[in-house]
């Protein structure tokens, strides 16, 4: 018997906090989905999400970041059309300037009132969650 399970991801938003507003840090993928979106990805076997959230910012924007928290689970099985994923979404910090690595396109940095159009995956979704929470203090719910 053979069984089909989600693939575990990681997404993180990452604050610059040596910049006024604590600006966030988006990637231009350079792969299908196109897009902004959030530094992230695939969590390797055998690796702690934790490990591959700090692995994956620092592949995708050069930077080092400390994790301050996980935001919430979102596993909706439509938020990636390639296949079904599960994503666990970090908040962290960082500082200096952030640089298109691994399959980032480009780079952005983003105060609340610039963010683009163009996201993917279902990163609008977790953003609203992320600017409700930082600006209320209301979590995000489950389901």
């Amino acid at each position: 018997m053979s069984y089909k399970n989600p693939a575990p991801t990681v997404d993180i938003i990452i604050e610059l906090i040596d910049r006024p507003h604590r600006p966030i840090v988006l990637i231009e993928r350079h792969n299908q989905p196109l897009g902004w979106a959030l530094p992230g990805g695939f969590v390797d076997y055998g690796e702690p999400v934790e490990v591959a959230a700090r692995r994956e910012a620092e592949e995708e924007i050069g930077l080092k970041v400390e994790l301050v928290e996980q935001l919430l689970v979102y596993s909706d099985p439509s938020r990636d059309p390639r296949q079904h994923t599960i994503s666990i979404v970090f908040l962290a910090t960082a500082t200096g300037k952030p640089l298109a690595g691994d399959d980032a396109k480009g780079v952005g940095i983003f105060e609340p009132w610039s963010i683009p159009g163009n996201l993917c995956f279902d990163h609008d979704r977790i953003l609203r969650d992320y600017w409700r929470y930082r600006n209320y203090g209301i979590r995000p719910r489950l389901g």
